[in-house]
């Protein structure tokens, strides 16, 4: 991508209709409140607060909904209503699910709250659900194509995506608190879980490659897959696995006490106490899908709710980028060099697939300048691990965060355990360092208009960099000991030419 190729501005106007939004989600399990605020495409969770009520608890013997849980979430959506007026939201959405859809008292209770908080609730249909949990897929992964299935406390939806966007949609009593009252005489569990399961995939044919999880028993079980592997990069989004390996995974969930789950996750025992059906039912669908690779999901309902408030001009644009493009905005000290530094140093980067991580990186090269300079490396790379980007792997956040590094510092990043070693190839490792090192010699060549001096080009065997002659004096003994530093990592001599004015 060149800058004549950079997305067209979107107005100021719908920019601003998708600041400081809010959602209400009341499921089965929880009640949450998240406000959504930053880049419009890919926005950061400016507040998030969740009770678990538990109102779907109990509800296949009584119809009803739990009555503390009842009592808990009034509760809670008093105090959320009063912190979206202090907060002075552009817009506040509520939302309930399986447990207030199917309750007998489940419009009792939206009337309730809407007397007591003014709070409108939209009770969402299970395709509806199903449809806002693929929305919030395509929110982070914007050409996201498998089958989406989000387990919620009382119900389990699938969708489909394709390259035409979202396709089939089903739901079932596939939650757990919903099989609590399901399971019992004649039938294993197994055995009621397999007879759901065949209603709700009734019509879904096709092979799916890919199965994004969503949900918080399937996030749980990602935590504990983790644990199991030792993953050093705690990151649940986009967090990917293979069949066999979660297959394997799901039956050492099946030997593991409430006690060691807990203590492994650090998730409440009220969250925990739902994974051992949720397991089976995991198992289950992936007999059933067989796909090649599971991701993990962060995103679902709550952004997909989201996602459909986006006009198209906004739904196209790239979540990641735009991140990053707002950070920059927001703390570089030169806003808008960092897709001109991207421009000047594509020539040395040959393989295309990679010019997207080479933009974010020259993007985000200059938003850690205020920390102290001895830390600024190290803070860079935790920063990157850990930041809140849509439409990257962890494969590209690592590479990422290691070119942020290696833009301030030539050693590798202190304290990294072997096995975050082993998370990339070497050639990937080499690709960032040489990032890294490329943009920590592009930063001193800043010249007018938000643009580095002069063009650098990579041909003939050759690092070569033709400068104007009024810019000699720019072109220091710091700029060719880092531009030493990438010719020699390229293998490559470097050679500097002088343009008459």
């Amino acid at each position: 991508m060149t800058t004549t190729d950079l997305p067209k501005p979107v107005s100021a106007k719908t920019l601003a209709s998708l600041e400081r939004v809010g959602v209400i989600d009341i499921g089965s399990n929880s009640v949450r409140l998240v406000v959504f605020d930053g880049a419009a495409r890919s926005p950061a969770y400016f507040y998030n607060e969740k009770i678990l009520c538990g109102l779907g608890k109990g509800f296949r013997t009584t119809g009803m909904l739990n009555p503390e849980g009842y009592v808990r979430a009034l509760s809670a959506l008093r105090r959320f209503g009063k912190l979206a007026k202090l907060m002075r939201l552009n817009s506040l959405t509520a939302i309930a699910t399986a447990a207030v859809r199917d309750a007998e008292d489940g419009s009792k209770f939206c009337a309730e709250v809407k007397e007591q908080t003014d709070i409108t609730i939209q009770i969402a249909s299970g395709k509806h659900e199903a449809r806002l949990s693929a929305q919030g897929i395509l929110l982070g992964w914007p050409e996201a194509t498998g089958l989406v299935c989000d387990i919620g406390g009382s119900s389990m939806e699938i969708a489909e995506l394709n390259d035409d966007g979202i396709g089939q949609l089903a739901t079932s009593p596939l939650g757990p608190l919903q099989l609590e009252g399901l399971i019992g005489g004649k039938q294993t569990d197994e055995e009621v879980i397999e007879t759901e399961l065949i209603k709700l995939t009734r019509g879904f044919l096709r092979p799916y490659e890919r199965l994004f999880l969503v949900g918080g028993s399937w996030r749980a079980i990602a935590k504990l897959d983790m644990a199991y592997r030792s993953y050093p990069l705690h990151v649940l989004n986009e967090y990917c696995v293979g069949l066999d390996h979660l297959q394997d995974t799901l039956d050492w969930i099946d030997r593991l006490t409430m006690e060691e789950m807990i203590d492994l996750t650090g998730s409440s025992e009220t969250r925990m106490s739902l994974i051992p059906l949720a397991a089976k039912v995991l198992k289950q669908v992936l007999a059933r899908i067989a796909p090649k690779e599971i991701y993990f999901s962060s995103f679902g309902l709550r952004e997909g709710l989201l996602y459909e408030r986006m006009p198209d001009e906004v739904r196209r644009l790239d979540p990641m980028m735009e991140a990053c493009r707002y950070s920059e905005q927001s703390s570089a000290r030169f806003p808008g060099f960092g897709d001109n530094l991207a421009d000047w140093l594509m020539p040395l980067f040959q393989d295309e697939t990679e010019h997207r991580l080479i933009r974010a990186a020259c993007l985000l090269h200059d938003v850690g300048w205020r920390a102290h300079p001895d830390y600024r490396a190290d803070l860079s790379f935790e920063n990157a691990t850990r930041a809140n980007l849509g439409g990257l792997d962890h494969r590209g956040r690592l590479i990422l965060s290691l070119a942020l590094h290696y833009r301030y510092k030539s050693g590798s990043p202190s304290g990294l355990s072997q096995t975050m070693y082993s998370l990339l190839p070497e050639a990937d490792w080499k690709m960032a360092e040489l990032l890294g090192r490329a943009i920590r010699f592009g930063a001193l060549m800043p010249g007018q208009d938000m643009k580095p001096l002069g063009h650098l080009s990579l041909r003939d065997g050759i690092l070569e960099l033709e400068l104007n002659e009024a810019d000699r004096d720019l072109f220091g003994e710091v700029v060719q000991k880092r531009m030493d530093a990438v010719a020699k990592m390229i293998g490559v001599p470097a050679e500097i030419s002088y343009i008459a004015a």
